[in-house]
């Protein structure tokens, strides 16, 4: 029973570390808001320079990119039926930045009780041995409550830096989201401004 909970552990332990490294990865502001497609947006005024953003878009696929080309591809739509195609493409660019981190918000939960767990297994093993050998050494019986409290700390070790990364990465997610919106809000209100001059 120990051996299977160090198992679960070291698994749920090295699970955690993947997903924590894939997004910090996936997660890089440079590759959800790529600075050239900021700077190709500030320059563009009219529809004749959306063509210019399309293919830095284009050239540099990013989470901000994708929503500016869906956003340019329906310029002859309704304001208002292009800006409901951009929220809901909106969504899903936010579903796939969020990806993995209910591993991490599942791991956060599951490693503590593992450890837990395999306390209290190691515990049960340890009372029984003592029932059948008795109290007669003492020095073994706190060897063997230190190495059952080690189940606890490794969940507490593991869940921790898998909190800190979910806070870190769910924060993060939410400031790029707003940060996509706020560029989007300004392409769409420049390309129907334009429409309203002419």
């Amino acid at each position: 029973m120990d051996e299977l909970i160090y198992i679960l552990l070291g698994l749920t332990s090295v699970i955690g570390l993947a997903f924590i490294v894939e997004r910090a990865l996936a997660l890089r502001w440079n590759k959800v808001v790529p600075p050239e497609i900021v700077a190709a947006l500030a320059s563009c005024e009219t529809r004749e320079d959306v063509k210019t953003l399309c293919a830095v878009c284009r050239r540099k696929p990013s989470s901000l990119g994708r929503l500016l080309l869906l956003a340019a591809d329906h310029l002859d739509w309704p304001k208002a039926d292009t800006v409901d195609a951009l929220q809901t493409a909106a969504r899903r660019e936010i579903v796939r930045l969020e990806r993995g981190l209910v591993v991490l918000e599942i791991i956060v939960g599951i490693a503590p009780l593992l450890g837990l767990v395999g306390t209290i297994a190691g515990m049960m093993t340890l009372f029984g041995d003592i029932g059948q050998s008795g109290l007669n050494d003492a020095a073994r019986l706190a060897k063997g409550i230190a190495l059952i409290l080690n189940a606890t700390l490794m969940g507490l070790l593991i869940a921790i830096p898998s909190l800190i990364a979910w806070s870190y990465f769910s924060k993060k997610v939410e400031v790029q989201a707003v940060e996509m919106e706020a560029l989007c809000d300004k392409f769409i209100r420049r390309q129907y401004a334009d429409d309203k001059k002419h």
